[in-house]
């Protein structure tokens, strides 16, 4: 497309949700774009095994996104692997800067996943080999095994009584306060973790002088607030707040996925990325008819 051209709908996103929202404007004939990272959803791409997405029992979480990025490409949609600054509103649309250029779209749907940074020693270094933000979704490869869970909100509390099913020994290290609803086998854990270590997977995790001899570490709760990539937007504890048409409080301006809330599942993320696109599909066509959608 030219300099001038306005697209009908811009993506943020390339994870399940933003490839899932693409999709559905695609098909209903209207012109997308997608904003994303080098590796679409470093998550999903290092999750090792699925086992709750309908119709692929087992599948790694690898295959799962390269079958997502595979649907959205072969249907012609572009992504543009760009880091989006700043979403900035117009007369009829909005203006989104980026590291490389400018683009237009009337409508925005907004599929950022959580920005989770990473804290300790050794995060980076062992996701997906047994260091994960989700209990759930990894959780029965940990069966009669040793792990930790580092909980950042009470949130965590449901995945670490979840995990406690299964697991040999939880530890609970709890980083906020008011904690409430744990089951009485969960060992909690005073103390400030700082370090991730192992050799092909997570052997130990570290607080301070103490260590913890674990198979696998879970980080839960930890997620912040999306960049001000646009001013104004209502957020509803750390997460964009919407409606059921996954409308944000600025009107064109659509969201889905985890950058929504819990549960951080694949399944939910393509979901509310499905309706974030149609509703901004349906937005451009009844700006076109100068009426609004039915």
């Amino acid at each position: 497309m030219s300099e001038r051209t306005v697209y009908d709908v811009a993506v943020i996103g390339c994870g399940p949700a933003g490839l899932s929202a693409a999709i559905n404007v695609k098909v209903r004939n209207r012109t997308v774009v997608v904003l994303g990272t080098e590796v679409c959803s470093p998550p999903l791409n290092k999750a090792p095994r699925i086992e709750n997405y309908l119709g692929f029992p087992g599948v790694a979480g690898a295959e799962l996104r390269d079958n997502f990025v595979e649907h959205t490409t072969s249907m012609g949609i572009e992504i543009k692997r760009d880091k989006v600054d700043a979403i900035l509103p117009e007369d009829d649309g909005f203006m989104i800067t980026t590291r490389e250029e400018v683009i237009r779209a009337q409508t925005v749907v907004m599929a950022t996943g959580i920005p989770y940074r990473p804290r300790l020693r050794g995060e980076a270094e062992f996701l997906g080999r047994g260091l994960s933000y989700c209990a759930t979704c990894d959780g029965p490869l940990y069966r009669d095994k040793d792990i930790a869970i580092i909980a950042h909100s009470t949130e965590a509390e449901v995945e670490a009584n979840y995990m406690a099913e299964i697991c040999r020994q939880v530890f609970y290290l709890p980083l906020y306060d008011g904690m409430a609803n744990l089951e009485p086998e969960i060992k909690v854990i005073e103390g400030k973790p700082t370090r991730v270590i192992g050799d092909n997977t997570v052997t130990e995790l570290h607080l301070g002088e103490e260590r913890l001899k674990v198979d696998g570490v879970f980080i839960v709760g930890a997620e912040t607030p999306p960049e001000s990539l646009f001013p104004g937007l209502k957020m509803d504890n750390n997460h964009i707040a919407v409606d059921r048409n996954m409308q944000t409080s600025i009107p064109g301006l659509y969201a889905g996925g985890d950058c929504t809330g819990p549960p951080y599942q694949v399944a939910k993320s393509v979901g509310e990325g499905q309706i974030a696109g149609l509703n901004a599909a349906k937005l451009v066509v009844a700006k076109r008819s100068k009426r609004k959608p039915k």
